[in-house]
């Protein structure tokens, strides 16, 4: 065979022949660890198993009243998802966009990339010792793609055209379109037994123990307060090499307290072990005293190498006052960060800038030529700004009359911009053509904001701008949010290393109008929705950065939140003397999970624990 055809015959393997299986699957080919790896670097390999770890959720939660994640309606209590079901494939905390086997022992991807093929771990196995097969993978994709579940699970697992059961332990995804981030989708869909619920539809599972593969069970429950996962003894992939080292407590408990304050004193006398702060003023003063002073209670702020999270007060397109960019932009002109983070913040925070904070994926400047190559296309649909102003900035103030950037120079360009919309001061208030007062109510869940929003709501009320401020319970705030009943919420996206196929959820026209859908802002913009299809259709790295960096751009000019602040460390507290962790801290990761499933306990914790179950 000459060479030619030989290239090309080399080339037609490469597109159509059998794809081969490997332990893992790398969305842009960067696979760390070999096929033989022991363990994942940032684990303790021979960790000590037993003990307890007792510990608070992450975001405010004031009950929970059903034991399926799955579903929209009710609220599921924390840890459950992570502890309780697992997936095909299992991520690292040191490699963004690489995932390798957990319920499925090898992965092959077809040459086409229109399909992913699932071998089974013959080893695994359900909670009520049944085999995983492929008949109930297939069968929880499609429960989570059904009505049955809440919607954002059809708009994740919406590029996959179906599963087919091909073997009792093997299937196949087959996609609607090349995407080289569909196998990590695939293989990251929870997976839960054709037994839970005992045929009942997906949505009327509410108190049925769920019947997963994971390595904790549901234990002792105090429903609607607290509830306490234990170990698995016989927990079927204890000795693989993507769990050696891993979930390591005997019993692990999530315990909810109905405000901050309340949670902050529990836990400086004794309650629980573990606690995140996300405040810098309490940060600063309240996680202070004796016991801290005395070395009983550790206080630390750990380094990460995260992407930022996104933070802002987000409009709600769907009601009209907020339709028009220019009073969006002249609500955002009456922040003034800069006080905020002298008097509030402890100079603590950084700005936000745009949707990917701190990552490569955040626009600057003008459009370089990667971005115009996929802003060209869409002109006519953008605003002329895009193309000829920088990446827009979150206004600031200044202290310096002469800099134009006071916060008086910022409220007159806020008064013309509302002027321009047709919105005017009269009568004592801003008002528009028809007489109608423009006023803004705020939803809080915690009080917690009330303190940026009293000095905010102040620089509004200038402007002739009534604003009420609301603090609702979790439960009630949740349902509001499903079924879009608000003006202006304070909301956090923790960021990704890899944007993908959530950004359909978070600002696709298609997820808009679904309740319960991730698309709070109501965003329906043709030219957003073609820079997400490019996004999500990117098959290196320089791809996925640039189309990130247009849709940053274009989101950023569309002025549809007031962006907050982002600190660049983990606050945390844990009680002395209770827990020891591994020498390596990985690179990427969310401090509940890391602690959850690599510390360990010490020896009178784990002493302790044996000694209660004697």
């Amino acid at each position: 065979m000459r060479c030619r055809e030989f290239l090309f015959f080399v080339l037609w393997l490469v597109v159509n022949g059998p794809a081969l299986a490997a332990h893992a699957y790398a969305q842009f080919g960067d696979i760390k660890y070999p096929p033989d790896f022991l363990h994942f670097d940032y684990v303790n390999p021979i960790a000590p198993k037993g003990g307890e770890i007792i510990l608070v959720p992450p975001t405010r939660l004031s009950n929970f009243d059903k034991y399926n994640p799955f579903t929209l309606k009710g609220s599921a209590p924390p840890g459950l998802g992570g502890l309780i079901f697992e997936t095909l494939l299992t991520g690292t905390l040191d490699e963004p966009t690489t995932a390798y086997g957990l319920l499925a022992a090898d992965v092959s991807v077809a040459g086409d990339q229109l399909s992913a093929t699932f071998t089974l771990n013959p080893l695994a196995r359900f909670h009520n010792g049944k085999p995983v097969l492929a008949a109930d993978v297939k069968y929880s994709f499609d429960k989570l793609t059904s009505k049955e579940a809440a919607p954002q699970y059809r708009t994740i697992f919406g590029e996959i055209k179906g599963v087919s059961v091909l073997a009792d332990r093997k299937l196949r995804f087959d996609f609607k379109r090349a995407n080289a981030e569909l196998p990590l989708i695939a293989g990251s869909m929870p997976v839960f037994s054709r037994d839970w619920g005992q045929g009942k539809p997906l949505d009327q599972i509410i108190t049925d123990i769920p019947i997963g593969s994971g390595p904790y069970r549901i234990g002792k429950v105090n429903f609607g307060k607290d509830i306490t996962y234990q170990r698995d003894a016989d927990y079927w992939a204890k000795g693989l090499n993507v769990r050696r080292g891993m979930f390591n407590f005997e019993r692990i408990t999530y315990k909810i307290y109905k405000d901050s304050t309340a949670q902050l004193e529990a836990f400086k006398a004794g309650e629980f072990d573990y606690i995140q702060a996300f405040i810098a003023r309490e940060w600063a003063r309240a996680y202070s005293g004796k016991q801290f002073d005395q070395g009983k209670l550790i206080k630390k702020e750990l380094q990460h190498g995260n992407a930022g999270d996104f933070q802002g007060f987000l409009f709600n397109l769907r009601k009209p006052k907020f339709q028009d960019v220019r009073v969006r932009e002249a609500i955002e002109l009456a922040m003034d960060y800069e006080w905020l983070n002298r008097q509030l913040f402890y100079n603590a925070y950084t700005r936000v800038r745009g949707y990917f904070v701190g990552s490569d994926f955040e626009a600057k400047g003008l459009p370089d030529a990667d971005e115009l190559a996929l802003l060209e296309p869409l002109r006519r649909l953008l605003p002329p700004e895009v193309f000829s102003q920088p990446a827009p900035l979150p206004p600031m103030t200044s202290l310096d009359p002469a800099s134009g950037h006071t916060l008086r120079d910022n409220l007159r360009r806020a008064r013309d911009l509302l002027a321009a919309a047709g919105w005017t001061y009269r009568d004592n208030a801003l008002r528009n053509a028809q007489g109608e007062p423009f006023t803004i109510e705020f939803l809080d869940n915690s009080g917690s904001m009330g303190r940026v929003v009293t000095p905010y709501a102040k620089n509004l009320e200038k402007l002739g701008i009534q604003v009420n401020y609301k603090v609702i319970d979790f439960a009630i705030l949740q349902k509001r949010l499903d079924v879009f009943d608000f003006e202006i919420i304070s909301n956090r996206i923790v960021g990704s290393e890899a944007p993908g196929t959530e950004l359909l959820e978070r600002f696709g026209s298609r997820a808009a109008d679904i309740e319960g859908s991730s698309n709070v802002i109501g965003l329906k913009n043709p030219a957003v929705d073609a820079l997400l299809e490019q996004v999500i259709s990117s098959r290196t790295r320089p791809e996925l950065v640039a189309r990130l960096k247009a849709l940053d751009r274009v989101l950023r000019h569309g002025h549809y939140a007031v962006p907050h602040w982002t600190g660049s460390v983990h606050r945390v507290a844990w009680r002395a003397g209770r827990f020891d962790q591994p020498s390596i801290t990985p690179r990427y990761y969310q401090p509940e999970a890391w602690i959850t499933s690599v510390w360990w306990a010490s020896q009178a914790n784990r002493d302790k624990v044996r000694a209660e179950v004697r």
